[in-house]
């Protein structure tokens, strides 16, 4: 997933810039910010794969940002986006790889994603990649080697990819042939589930050997009694990010990075993608994991006064969360901090309107309280 930041200081524009990537699905904004001067010493610390930029800015326009940030990043391509078309030669003297005019049609913005792209897919082919198979099961189930996706796994059922998912939920253990009956095919009778068995646990065979993945052997064990799924030296990424997790130390300006890094590779729900019910138990562990970290980056971010990471933070968690009222009430608080009266009020009727179209509850009564006092003391200044 490409890891952009962007900065420009119209919110509304940042906004939408940010709104119109994420629905692309291939961009994680990690980072956004109004002020150009805090990106540039934010950017390191993120270490971006792209910048976008808007040009005409006060204090530090962005071409001077970008400057300074091509510096400090030397791996991020420059995207400017702007409202006018007379710096682009200048833009492009920088290097950029593409400059956007506003308003930002989405199909414009789409072949600019396909350059960035290209422009990771070339510097991935200069960078000797290790050999090792990284398993992803956060939000959608993947395999990498190398840190480049395997593309030649093609499942040739969902029965097939599930049969393989519980299978690696349980690997290196021995899983019976009576409860796969009962997880895949409860409505069938014994004979009938059996033979769906056999031809499904060979059809995940022969896409593990298609996709030259030698490190994961399906064994028939107990006398034929069930099957265990052998994994080899393979990398899982719900397994290197809890251990990273539980050997940090508690967030410091000094080990921010390393929590921001861990923070950015839950990119969703284990398994998120999929209707598995089996996986619920581990998908709540991790999702309170997860959770309790990011609260805590929060609570330093805003003790640090560094409000717009503190931002990000809740976005992010209300983006992979929206039912964690916790994430919603972080980001009124912000917002009312920063003096964003409207901002507060849209966070207020997007938490509401969610709970009352999603759920059919009303809003907890502390939020519902708190809003309350907000609203009082802000009619103060009108």
């Amino acid at each position: 997933m490409i890891q952009a930041l962007l900065v420009d200081d119209e919110r509304l524009a940042l906004m939408k810039l940010k709104l119109m990537l994420e629905e692309l699905t291939t961009v994680h904004i990690v980072a956004a910010y109004t002020d150009p001067s805090e990106a540039v010493i934010a950017a390191p610390q993120i270490d971006p794969d792209v910048i976008f930029l808007d040009i005409d800015m006060p204090e530090m326009n962005g071409m001077q940002a970008a400057d300074i940030m091509q510096e400090l990043c030397p791996r991020a391509d420059i995207v400017f986006v702007t409202a006018y078309n007379n710096y682009a030669t200048e833009a492009f003297e920088l290097n950029a790889l593409d400059y956007i005019l506003k308003p930002v049609r989405r199909d414009r913005l789409l072949k600019t994603v396909r350059k960035l792209e290209d422009s990771l897919a070339m510097k991935a082919q200069h960078t000797k990649p290790t050999d090792e198979i990284m398993i992803r099961c956060f939000q959608t189930l993947r395999f990498e080697r190398g840190e480049l996706l395997l593309p030649s796994i093609r499942w040739r059922t969902s029965k097939a990819q599930e049969m393989f998912a519980y299978l690696f939920h349980n690997r290196n253990r021995f899983v019976s042939k009576d409860l796969l009956f009962d997880i895949l095919w409860p409505e069938f009778n014994v004979k009938k589930a059996a033979t769906h068995l056999y031809t499904t646990i060979y059809q995940v065979r022969q896409c593990l050997k298609q996709g030259g993945i030698d490190e994961l052997q399906i064994s028939t064990v107990s006398g034929g009694e069930g099957y265990m799924l052998v994994t080899k030296k393979i990398l899982i990424d719900t397994v290197e990010w809890e251990n990273g997790i539980l050997s940090l130390e508690p967030i410091v300006a000094g080990n921010s990075t390393k929590h921001q890094k861990l923070f950015e590779l839950y990119t969703g729900d284990y398994y998120g993608d999929y209707d598995y019910l089996w996986a619920e138990s581990e998908r709540q562990r991790l999702r309170t994991i997860w959770l309790h970290h990011a609260m805590r980056m929060a609570d330093f971010f805003i003790g640090e006064g560094r409000i717009p990471e503190a931002v990000t933070i809740y976005q992010r968690i209300v983006q992979l969360q929206p039912y964690f009222e916790q994430g919603h009430m972080g980001l009124m608080r912000i917002y009312d901090q920063t003096g964003e009266r409207s901002a507060v009020e849209e966070q207020y009727r997007l938490l509401s309107d969610l709970l009352n179209r999603e759920l059919s509850i009303e809003l907890p009564a502390n939020i519902e309280a708190w809003y309350t006092q907000w609203k009082l003391g802000s009619l103060k200044y009108l």
